[in-house]
């Protein structure tokens, strides 16, 4: 499975609206930080190190190497980050074979209702791509026209980039992209890339803000509201 597929028409509709829709993965359409944190206690129980709770809220929804990296420091452990990255991955998916990760309330029928109204959406996630791939087989590759790992782009979250990168493969513009994002990190990169976003916190909270909108669920989210926000924004900034 490629980054690449499947084909589908991504030509971003004319005029002021709407041109697409990019999601973050873990935390937002998947129930999976609490098992990338299992995984993580885990692999560092087996080196001898017990990680405190406090540390789960500072690397959730983290790029992977920034998230290991923390770990590290305070555990002070001399496993090297390649190492504990490949462990951790291999972790996760153990544990994903196991129990599965369950799709967060309301994901399958927003994915469902973005195709049937041919909004073009691609999957933006800081996890690599290896555990991507694992995760679309719940997800659902045809949902998506394409799908963006963390390990396929110099800077991800909370960078721009990821979400820069994924608007022009879609031929959008970003202003007229919406992302739904679950965390600060995640938030700060599309608002970075100059997004509407829609954040749906899973363990940190998120604030309002200009550009932004906080929902408790995606069952509050739906192609008429997506389409209101940009609407609203455009509207705004033309004013």
């Amino acid at each position: 499975m490629t980054s690449s597929t499947p084909v589908v028409d991504t030509r971003p509709a004319h005029g002021q609206g709407l041109q697409a829709v990019l999601l973050d993965m873990d935390g937002t359409l998947v129930d999976t930080e609490g098992i990338w944190w299992a995984a993580e206690t885990g692999v560092f129980a087996d080196l001898g190190h017990v990680l405190d709770e406090v540390h789960k809220a500072v690397v959730v929804g983290g790029p992977m190497a920034r998230s290991v990296g923390h770990l590290m420091e305070v555990t002070g452990t001399t496993v090297t980050l390649a190492e504990l990255m490949v462990a951790i991955d291999t972790r996760f998916e153990e544990l994903i074979a196991r129990g599965g990760a369950p799709l967060m309330p309301g994901a399958k029928r927003l994915l469902t209702e973005l195709g049937a109204h041919g909004v073009p959406t691609a999957l933006v996630s800081a996890s690599h791509r290896r555990t991507i791939d694992v995760m679309l087989r719940s997800l659902g590759a045809e949902n998506f026209a394409f799908t963006l790992a963390g390990d396929e782009i110099g800077r991800t979250k909370p960078h721009p980039d990821p979400y820069l990168t994924a608007a022009a493969r879609l031929g959008a513009d970003p202003a007229a992209c919406v992302v739904v994002e679950d965390t600060l990190t995640g938030v700060a990169s599309a608002e970075a890339a100059g997004c509407q976003v829609v954040a749906v916190p899973s363990l940190v909270a998120i604030p309002p803000a200009r550009g932004r909108t906080v929902v408790t669920s995606l069952d509050q989210v739906n192609v008429p509201f997506l389409r209101s926000l940009v609407k609203r924004s455009l509207n705004v900034d033309l004013h």
